[in-house]
């Protein structure tokens, strides 16, 4: 059972002990009664316990009590009393008796459902009156009030209790905003003429603190069931925040009106637009600079100024203001009425409703065509010196930095020498060691000497006819050594038929000595290198030397044969040579009548670079090509040596282990660390240009460890310059040598 269900039958139970009770005082009044009564009207008290019954219980109490009540009286009062004379029935006194009691009950429950209509009436016009987000009050026809609801109570300052019974005018105090002088109160009109009454703006309620609030209200009758007007409802709100929205309104028609004069005077175009590119605006500078009257231009598509290869720019602004971005200083071109072309500045800000939706654009346009021009010149000028000065500090580090590569080993291999006595092989392979090293700076310079050459048109071709195949395997004769030390997989592929050129036998084989050597310094270790060569015809013979290394960037790809140009010189890429190679082979292979091209998928996806040589059908002078031989040594002491130069390497730890030490080797940064850890030297001569993990990066996570603090570190490396020595001071070197080193020093250190 619930708990409504409950409560009914607790409140049944209640009617029916009250309306017993009722039957009980009336039956007792009656015998008090008794003995000024006699005998008549036995029944005339139980019409009040019936009509009590009624009201607490309706019919379904009153029946009961009538009943009761007839057969108490009778038993009582009706004679013969003390017991009921069945054989003589007072059937008219029973009936009269029904009858009334039939009409009280009646009219009783009538009279309650009336009751309780009017109670629901009323509850349902509190309830609407305390829900209703205005504040009400509601008055009598004095204009006394009768209930006002919360929002009432809170902008009047008047309690609900405090408020009942008082004058209208007192709780609902109302002055003019302007004159301060007292408003009639509405809802007095609305009881004297019966008519809505509302008042005009500018109205001040003051509340019972004091305190003021601007308000909107009105007044209408209350009228009753017969027409009648039997009191007045108030209703008024607190419009502050209207008020503040109507002075801001007010004040932004003057700002616009205010920023309309300077839009006009301004001498920079400023244009609006709706989102779909339609002009709204255009001021006295547009007209200027764009030679299109207002009447011309307000109305058409935006377009009508942009020429047609930029119209793609208007989607993507129109992109960007959708989503509430700000354009700035974005450079690009517009066309006058006169079809001239014009390079402008634009600033285009989005325009939103009062809801903050954007709905159009305002754009502020400067011709900058004349100082584009100038920003131009001087940039291009600044950006050539800059380059210019760039690469010619780069080079003469690079230059540096690759002359002391081979001048390391050849210096470790002249202590070798001194200290070998009669070791032969050692002997051998330090003049093998350092013949190889003397090649390269040989190399080095040759390439230095032809670049000079050929820049200032002083390189002359010898000629002859010669056999491609004898040019490339001379040039393969020369890379040899650096592809063995690196591991990599070389593969030739050459045509059965002898194929000739007339050609300068030592620089064709230059040619492709340089791109061999560069396929081999952009390739890992163990990577793949490839050259081929094949026939286009009767007229021309390509040669393709791929790889795949480090690849070219396609930002890169048309500068990769510029002077001084390397696509990688990160850390992690073991980097020789001057930048100068691939310039030198361009130059040289025009000069053959040929040309040459690169070809790469990106980073990491190797690169190809393909030679376009002029071919002759008579039979061709082979030149012999020459070879210089390369050996590799191993080694075994406490020191550890990290290079990525394996002759630096090599000679080092022969050098060192003459001189009673016990050397490892390593030759990247991941193996020196690995060594590091398996071994634990003493000593580690750290390179600082190292694959995978740069030399600082080992120093600094050697330290890190327990065991690595005590580890003695020296940088050896080709590049000395001040910085160069503060970045491996800060990395946590013990010293910095520069290549090749001086053996005295070097000890001095281990010591």
């Amino acid at each position: 059972m619930s708990l409504l269900q409950e409560a009914r039958v607790r409140n049944m139970r209640t009617a029916y002990a009250l309306g017993l009770v009722a039957v009980v005082l009336a039956v007792t009044l009656r015998w008090a009664l008794d003995p000024l009564m006699g005998d008549a009207l036995p029944l005339v008290t139980l019409f009040g316990a019936v009509a009590a019954a009624v009201w607490l219980g309706g019919y379904r109490v009153a029946v009961p009590v009538t009943i009761i009540g007839y057969v108490a009286c009778h038993y009582l009062f009706i004679p013969p009393r003390g017991g009921f004379d069945l054989s003589r029935p007072n059937v008219v006194g029973l009936v009269a008796y029904t009858f009334t009691c039939t009409l009280i009950i009646f009219f009783g429950e009538a009279a309650q459902i009336a009751e309780t209509r009017a109670h629901q009436r009323r509850e349902l016009f509190r309830v609407t009156l305390r829900s209703i987000g205005d504040a009400v009050i509601t008055t009598d026809t004095r204009g006394c009030i009768i209930d006002l609801n919360e929002v009432a109570e809170s902008l009047t300052g008047w309690s609900h209790n405090d408020a009942l019974g008082q004058s209208l005018d007192r709780v609902f105090n109302i002055v003019n905003e302007v004159t301060r002088q007292p408003v009639e109160n509405p809802a007095s009109r609305a009881l004297r003429e019966g008519v809505v009454v509302g008042l005009a703006n500018h109205t001040v309620l003051i509340r019972k603190d004091g305190q003021e609030c601007p308000i909107d209200d009105s007044a209408a009758p209350i009228r009753n069931e017969f027409g009648y007007v039997s009191g007045c409802v108030l209703i008024f709100r607190d419009v502050t925040a209207q008020r503040l929205i109507e002075r801001n309104k007010a004040s932004q028609l003057l700002t616009a009106r205010l920023l309309a004069s300077i839009v006009e005077s301004s001498n920079d175009a400023i244009i609006s637009k709706s989102l779909d590119g339609t002009i709204q605006t255009w001021n006295a500078a547009a007209e200027t600079l764009f030679g299109y009257t207002s009447e011309q231009a307000v109305g058409k598509h935006i377009s009508l100024i942009i020429p047609p290869e930029r119209i793609a720019e208007e989607d993507e602004i129109i992109t960007r203001l959708s989503a509430g971005q700000r354009i700035e200083h974005f450079e690009t071109e517009r066309f006058r009425s006169d079809g001239q072309h014009i390079t402008v500045s634009l600033t285009i800000s989005p325009l939103k409703d009062d809801s903050g939706n954007v709905i159009g654009a305002s754009k502020i346009v400067r011709d900058v065509t004349e100082r584009r021009r100038l920003e131009d010149n001087l940039r291009k000028l600044a950006a050539d010196l800059s380059e210019t000065d760039r690469r010619k500090n780069e080079f003469l580090a690079t230059l540096a930095h690759e002359l002391r590569n081979p001048l390391a080993p050849i210096s470790n291999m002249i202590e070798v020498v001194k200290r070998a006595g009669s070791n032969g092989a050692l002997l051998k392979q330090a003049h093998e060691t350092i013949e190889r090293q003397m090649a390269q700076m040989v190399r080095l310079v040759d390439d230095l000497l032809d670049l000079n050459r050929i820049t200032h048109d002083r390189l002359e071709l010898r000629r002859s006819d010669v056999e491609l195949a004898t040019v490339i395997e001379q040039a393969v004769e020369v890379a040899r050594p650096l592809i063995d030390a690196a591991g990599q997989k070389l593969t030739i592929d050459l045509p059965d038929e002898a194929i000739y050129l007339n050609a300068d036998h030592a620089r064709l084989a230059q040619v492709f000595g340089n791109l061999l050597n560069n396929s081999c310094k952009y390739t890992r270790p163990n990577g793949a290198i490839s050259l081929s060569a094949r026939r286009n015809g009767n007229d021309e013979v390509w040669v393709s030397v791929r790889d795949n290394g480090a690849g070219i960037p396609p930002d890169k790809i048309d500068s990769i044969f510029d002077m001084f140009m390397q696509v990688d010189r990160s850390s992690d890429r073991s980097q020789s040579g001057l930048g100068i190679g691939l310039t030198l082979v361009k130059r040289l292979v025009e000069m053959h009548g040929g040309s040459i091209e690169a070809r790469s998928a990106g980073e990491e996806q190797g690169s190809e670079f393909v030679v376009h040589l002029p071919i002759i059908n008579e039979p061709a002078v082979v030149s012999t090509p020459v070879s210089d031989g390369a050996s590799k040594s191993s080694s075994q002491r406490r020191i550890l040596i990290v290079d990525d130069n394996r002759d630096s390497a090599d000679s080092l730890a022969m050098l060192l282990e003459i001189t009673g030490n016990q050397t490892y080797l390593a030759h990247d940064g991941v193996e020196a660390l690995e060594s590091i850890e398996k071994y634990r030297p003493e000593v580690v001569l750290l390179d600082i240009g190292l694959p995978k993990l740069n030399g600082h990066e080992v120093c600094r996570r050697i330290r890190e460890q327990p065991w690595g603090k005590d580890i003695r570190i020296i940088a050896l490396t080709g590049w000395g310059q001040e910085d160069d020595r503060r970045r491996s001071e800060e990395a946590g070197f013990n010293g910095h040598l520069v290549k090749p080193v001086d053996y005295d020093k070097l000890l001095a250190l281990l010591g």
